[in-house]
């Protein structure tokens, strides 16, 4: 960071300026956090790839249909069979479920001409029942043993707050209550309701849960019962600057949000927040004991922290917005989600935490506080036990660490990616849930689900004849040949999310493609899951090695090296690999069907992103140690190395440590998804953290050397290099690290890590 910043947040006088100004901004953008519920998106429609046959479907089938109708089903469920009471109470319950507000007709297909409109009237939802036949026929909407029945409705709250849907999901639950039968609303309506349900832990409380693991972690590291207080409002404050700048991106510039990236925004602002804060207040801790004045002591922990700390930030910044070239709208949009959190946690701990710090002063640190004179260094230790260890077989070390992640790596084989169906995504059952596994053993598929064929006008006739003579039963036009295109509805018996669905919606586009003259195209749920399917395996294999080559770049330029960026990379690769088949075993004990396809995406860009950190934070230092002891003539890159561990082991591991109980804090929720990605990604992070960056990358520092930072001046040997600080350099060591009695002391160089 330049003098002028540094000197504009620590001054005597600016650091209230800077104080001001993120009040201000608080008051500013603070209201917005609760404006972004309102822009999530609970539609899996609006993620689809642009080229999707169903996205071309939805845009013919908005000419006859509006595409925010949701088709709720009601199911009725009596073990033995439903009685004649039963069937009356249903038909006396539909003028009251039709007048309930949100609730319509479907737009007149008949009325549709040139694309217009008629008025929306209610609907008044019809059930077919038995009348004295013999249980076991089949009639329309009962199921053939008479012990199931389900009348359909259409909700649309497109102009309503999305809580809506739940208030009536709630409404329904209590008018349609019969002794005796258990009922469950379901359909598209029903699911929506259930998954809105399920994220109401995102806003609140994950947050709640993430604030306390981190209040407990910085308890722990810093054993004062104030000083926590300062990190955990700063990223309190980078969180609300994020969503607002989210909100606002999501209202003008078409981002859009679901409920997996709010939730990784909340968890990665808290962790990669902490974990700046953390590794700026253990350099101002040092500074505090060779400064008297707090300001300049501050100055220099900017100084010092600040360049590693924005490598850090810039590295995963970049890694995200890779995400950019996803098909999928919800990977793609997660990627400037997530940009702009760690961008506010940059920024906010950069200057209002120094801010504050300043501000209150070294009795922030009582009981514990760092006097003038004495150095703060936290050097020695277990970490320097660590390093002696290491040095003296490094090679047979970094191979044995190496093969203990090739080995946890074999767990990839239980691996099962797959769309998890409906009863597999959570991990409670839902009402909707209920409601689909009791439609599918009765035999009776939800009429909420079909397969819409959207054709040239006119074609209806045509496309119902080819799937009838390929063997399916109830396919019904919807329209009648006078509008502007053509819509049959294919019955589906099973989950939508089902490989079997899947399955028929293949088959049945195969058929209606071949259909002359028709240009039909199929969606619908079902469809809807294949495409999302397909695009999110064309974004695993597109977007992976484009992260990892913009990644490997940046550590090129930061490292000016070659070799050590692809040493570094290819310890991430193997971390990932071992989290991933750690994590495997895992979920197969706790009994999980399978990963959702975009699970190793995700887990791939964290890992990579956010693991690089830790090794760019060490070797950071280990590169500063090194040109400080080329300028003096003493020490080397191995020297360096343990130093550099000695040094930056503690706050490291702590910033690993907050940043895997952060993501950790994702299996509270009832998603499958969200428990596998967050136990993964905290996995592996732990293993980044105490193995890869303290054991693996020292051993290979300690066994190559110098020339790790080939093809660089470093990697020549005894190679003069100017420290960039000449006035300050390290004092000779008249011997070894090991022989030190661990007694190190780092370079009082402002401009090293």
């Amino acid at each position: 960071m330049s003098e002028r910043i540094v000197s504009a947040i620590t001054g005597p006088v600016t650091k209230w300026v800077v104080l001001g100004f993120w009040l201000v901004m608080l008051v500013l953008i603070g209201p917005l956090t609760g404006k972004l519920g309102d822009v999530e998106s609970h539609d899996n429609s609006d993620w689809l790839p642009a080229n999707a046959e169903s996205t071309q479907a939805i845009d013919e089938l908005a000419k006859v249909q509006d595409p925010d109708d949701l088709t709720t089903t009601i199911v009725y469920h009596r073990e033995g069979g439903l009685t004649k009471s039963d069937y009356t109470a249903i038909v006396l319950q539909i003028p009251e479920i039709a007048s309930l507000d949100g609730v319509t007709s479907q737009a007149n297909p008949q009325s549709q001409q040139n694309g217009s409109r008629q008025a929306r009237q209610p609907v008044m939802p019809a059930i077919a029942y038995p009348t004295g036949e013999k249980k076991g026929q089949k009639h329309g909407l009962v199921s053939a043993d008479g012990e199931v029945a389900t009348v359909s409705l259409v909700v649309n709250y497109a102009d309503e707050d999305p809580t809506a849907l739940l208030e009536l999901r709630d409404d329904l639950v209590e008018m349609t209550k019969i002794d005796g039968v258990d009922v469950y609303i379901g359909g598209a309506g029903g699911s929506t309701a259930d998954q809105m349900e399920a994220g109401a832990g995102i806003g609140g409380a994950l947050l709640y849960a993430a604030a306390g693991v981190v209040v407990v972690i910085l308890l722990i590291t810093y054993r004062s019962p104030v000083l926590w207080f300062l990190p955990l409002v700063s990223v309190l404050v980078a969180l609300v600057v994020s969503m607002g700048v989210v909100y606002l991106c999501a209202i003008y510039a078409g981002l859009t949000l679901n409920q997996m990236n709010r939730a990784i925004l909340d968890v990665l602002v808290f962790g990669a927040g902490t974990d700046y804060a953390l590794l700026l207040i253990a350099r101002y801790r040092e500074e505090l004991g060779r400064h008297e004045d707090r300001h300049r002591a501050m100055a220099a922990a900017l100084r010092g922290a600040a360049p590693a700390i924005i490598a850090s930030a810039g590295t995963v910044t970049v890694g995200m917005l890779g995400l950019m070239v996803a098909t999928m709208g919800s990977t793609a949009s997660l990627g400037p989600v997530c940009a702009i959190g760690i961008v506010a946690g940059l920024v906010v701990m950069l200057t209002l935490l120094p801010a504050l710090l300043v501000i209150t002063g070294r009795w922030v640190f009582w009981p514990v506080k760092p006097a003038y004179g004495t150095s703060g260094e936290k050097t020695g230790g277990i970490w320097a036990r660590l390093g002696d260890w290491i040095q003296k077989r490094p090679r047979a070390v970094w191979i044995g660490t190496a093969a203990v992640l090739l080995a946890c790596c074999g767990g990839l084989s239980m691996l099962n990616i797959t769309t998890l169906d409906s009863s597999e995504t959570y991990t409670k059952d839902f009402p909707s849930l209920i409601g689909d596994r009791v439609l599918e053993e009765h035999d009776l598929g939800d009429p909420s689900n079909p397969i819409q064929v959207v054709s040239a006008p006119g074609t209806e006739k045509d496309v119902v004849e080819a799937l009838t003579k390929a063997g399916y039963e109830g396919v019904t036009p919807v329209t009648d040949g006078t509008h502007e295109v053509a819509l049959t509805a294919v019955p589906l018996a099973t989950d939508p999310m089902s490989k079997a669905s899947f399955d028929t919606v293949e088959d049945v586009r195969g058929v209606v493609h071949s259909v002359d003259g028709a240009d039909a195209l199929a969606t619908g749920t079902a469809a809807i899951q294949l495409d999302m399917a397909s695009a999110t395996d064309r974004d695993t294999k597109v977007v992976m090695p484009l992260v990892l080559g913009l990644v490997l770049i940046i550590l090129m330029i930061l490292l000016r090296s070659i070799l050590s960026p692809l040493l570094l990379m290819a310890t991430v690769v193997l971390s990932f690999g071992a989290a991933l088949g750690l994590s495997a075993i895992i979920f197969d004990a706790m009994g999980f069907a399978g990963q959702g396809r975009e699970f190793p995406l995700f887990v791939f860009v964290f890992l990579v992103a956010l693991g690089i950190d830790y090794n760019i934070f060490l070797m950071h230092r280990v590169r500063e140690e090194a040109i400080a002891g080329e300028a003096s003539e003493h020490g080397d890159t191995r020297r360096a190395s343990l130093v550099a561990l000695s040094a930056t082991g503690g706050v490291i591991t702590s910033a690993g440590i907050v940043l895997a109980a952060t993501f950790a804090v994702l299996t509270t929720l009832p998603h499958v998804s969200f428990i596998e990605i967050g136990l993964t990604i905290a996995l592996g992070v732990l293993l980044d953290t105490l193995v890869v960056r303290s054991i693996l990358v020292t051993a290979i520092n300690l066994d190559l050397g110098d020339v790790i930072w080939w093809p660089s001046r470093l990697a020549r040997g005894r190679t003069k290099i100017r420290s960039p600080h000449p006035a300050v350099v390290r004092r000779p060591m008249a011997r070894p690290h090991h022989q030190l009695d661990h007694q190190l002391r780092q370079p009082r160089n402002p401009g090293q890590y």
